[in-house]
């Protein structure tokens, strides 16, 4: 059983797209989703620097584009489909809940209003890797932070303000690794609350259909077989913690076998190989993994 799924923010690097402009036809359907949401997407995914795109409301577009684009070049049908945080708009789009114009515009509007939440309040995020999840839980708590992404595989994301992450630092979890990350602000807590609103109203008046393939929820790792209710999760998520590692565990029991990561791939595989052994994963970082992932269809 196939499953496609599309990484979330951080995942963007420098010149990411570049390779993929050589396949025909990709630059016009790249430029005119650029025209959509108002960005040079070709610029910012080939010349930008990392700075540039680290912007929320430039990445988020950027993203969702990319893994768009790859899906369309690989041409491949799954069974299940599943995005991590803004990924799943992209899994959205590949499901048929939204056109990827409907997407790519809720996710402008997303990048925005995230963006201008992330501005009022200095917030980060730091990943804790290993230690006991349990204990890991604990510390998050008695440090005010938010576990924002749980993402199995020993990987737990905290977010919330820069004083908190560094009352954590100085008082880590037994046996776990903190690495900062560069994200613009802690996204999935009540930080990003102003930006549900922002989203809700952009989001009003979409008439989502029903998803075609098995589509699994960021919240839970419930299958919704309902469009309205995933679009009203898509907008709820923004602050709600990303349950990846219950994903995972949905797919597993699904009886996925493979997973292929849509560009710019990497993240998502990596916790596959450790939260769901045996399970066969391409990441497709360049055009020059199509062939592997047509391989393993």
């Amino acid at each position: 059983m196939l499953a496609i799924v599309a990484p979330g923010q951080g995942a963007q690097t420098p010149g990411f797209l570049t390779p993929w402009l050589e396949i025909p036809g990709l630059a016009d359907r790249l430029s005119a989703w650029s025209d959509l949401v108002g960005l040079d997407l070709i610029a910012y995914g080939t010349t930008a620097g990392a700075e540039e795109i680290r912007d929320t409301a430039v990445a988020q577009p950027l993203l969702v584009a990319a893994a768009l684009a790859a899906a369309e070049a690989l041409g491949a049908a799954p069974a299940v489909v599943a995005g991590h945080s803004v990924g799943e708009f992209a899994a959205a789009a590949l499901a048929g809940v939204l056109t990827p114009e409907e997407a790519l515009t809720l996710v402008r509007e997303r990048g925005q209003a995230m963006a201008k939440a992330a501005a009022v309040t200095a917030t980060g995020m730091t990943a804790v890797l290993g230690g006991d999840e349990a204990e890991v839980l604990a510390a998050l708590d008695r440090h005010g932070l938010t576990p924002a992404n749980v993402n199995g595989a020993g990987q737990i994301v905290a977010g919330g303000t820069l004083e908190q992450l560094e009352a954590f630092a100085a008082d880590p979890p037994a046996r776990a690794r903190l690495r900062p990350l560069q994200v613009a602000g802690a996204f999935h807590t009540v930080h990003m609350a102003p930006a549900v609103d922002a989203l809700r109203a952009a989001a009003d008046g979409l008439a989502p259909a029903g998803p075609r393939v098995t589509l699994l929820s960021n919240a839970d790792g419930a299958a919704v077989d309902d469009g309205a209710e995933f679009l009203r999760r898509l907008v709820a998520q923004v602050a709600g913690p990303v349950r990846w590692d219950a994903c995972m565990a949905a797919m597993t029991a699904l009886g996925v076998t493979t997973m292929i990561e849509l560009a710019p791939g990497g993240t998502l595989t990596g916790l596959a190989r450790r939260g769901m052994p045996g399970i066969t994963t391409v990441a497709l970082k360049t055009p020059d993994d199509l062939n592997a992932a047509r391989e393993v269809l």
